[in-house]
């Protein structure tokens, strides 16, 4: 988990503010992806702000080839949105017929602080809302996240809980989430980054560059899709994932010159870079290794599972199509960026 709320940003660093060349954003408009484009040049040239990529790749993953753009593909460039939050849809109540359960510090997706209590709070409360078979349901926050899955969850004491990763459940069936959690569609999927030093970069075009390389992830995080199906580097011993106790660690041993880079997703590595002090020193490299999907869970032992994912889903489903899933990401994609300045 993690405390502040950044973006990530320019190929040359993590930047600091919005420049001024943002407020007049080439916005509301189709683009014609050219070969060579990238989501950060794109940003660059019409937000005048590569930090602005996630907006983009947010506003067009029907479109994209996981987060890579495909020349001669037409991308919607969307405009700024208000920060204001709307407040909880009137279906959630204290004393409700479905009990969810969260946590905070864990933004700009779930936080009691911020507008809406963080992104994926707001997208839940919408699609409960739109969900065809609606019920009234309570949230509950708690703040000792190794309690929610177990004993919380799987003990039914709520009845669903959000946002948790899934993992490869095809490749690993018997991980604990698999065999004991049913798990909706995404609620939003994070990009996974490569952060290297910025006087020692390299290339990563194809899963071929990162041959040979040693990255590091902190102990206990996934690795899934470090050796999914068709890439196999751990099994097969063609990439290194060295561990450490926490993500500040980890960028300490890639400052040490023990490791070639650091993987961690978007949010949580442009955290984890101001707090140490190491924005200009170290840099995202612009393509993801990964993308992962933030779900709501359920107990597989719940007597409703089935009908509460049902509703889950069908609601998320109904506000993506309404376009109130894009209205509600972008706006706290602005947050992101007015909390830098």
């Amino acid at each position: 988990m993690f405390n502040r709320f950044l973006t990530l940003i320019s190929a040359s660093g993590l930047a600091g503010l919005l420049s001024a060349g943002a407020a007049q954003a080439i916005c509301g408009v189709d683009y014609r992806v050219q070969p060579g484009d990238t989501l950060f040049s794109i940003a660059e040239a019409h937000y005048n702000d590569r930090s602005r990529w996630t907006l983009i790749y947010y506003s067009n993953q029907h479109v994209l080839e996981g987060p890579s753009v495909i020349p001669g593909k037409t991308l919607q460039i969307p405009c700024a949105q208000e920060t204001s939050a709307p407040d909880p849809t009137p279906l959630r109540k204290d004393d409700a017929e479905m009990k969810l359960l969260t946590g905070s510090g864990f933004a700009p997706f779930t936080d009691k602080s911020l507008p809406g209590q963080g992104m994926v709070t707001e997208l839940v409360n919408a699609a409960m809302e739109l969900t065809p078979s609606p019920v009234s349901y309570s949230i509950t926050w708690e703040a000792d996240w190794s309690k929610h899955l177990f004993p919380m969850l799987d003990e039914k004491q709520f009845d669903m809980g959000f946002p948790w990763l899934k993992p490869d459940c095809a490749t690993t069936p018997d991980d604990e989430r698999c065999v004991n959690f049913h798990f909706s569609e995404p609620l939003i999927t994070i990009p996974i980054m490569v952060f290297v030093r910025a006087d020692a970069p390299f290339d990563f075009n194809t899963d071929a560059d990162l041959i040979g390389k040693t990255l590091c992830r902190p102990e206990g995080y996934y690795s899934h899709d470090l050796d999914r199906e068709g890439r196999r580097w751990l099994t097969e011993e063609k990439v290194t994932l060295a561990r450490a106790a926490n993500p500040a660690a980890c960028f300490r041993r890639l400052m040490a010159g023990e490791v070639d880079a650091v993987s961690l997703n978007l949010f949580l590595g442009a955290d984890t870079l101001l707090a140490e002090g190491l924005r200009d020193r170290v840099i995202p490299l612009e393509r993801p290794v990964s993308e992962e999907g933030l779900h709501v869970v359920i107990s597989k032992r719940h007597w409703r599972g089935t009908s509460h994912l049902y509703r889950i889903n069908a609601g998320l489903k109904a506000l993506k199509k309404d376009g109130r899933f894009q209205e509600i990401v972008s706006r706290h994609l602005e947050l992101f960026w007015a909390q830098l300045q």
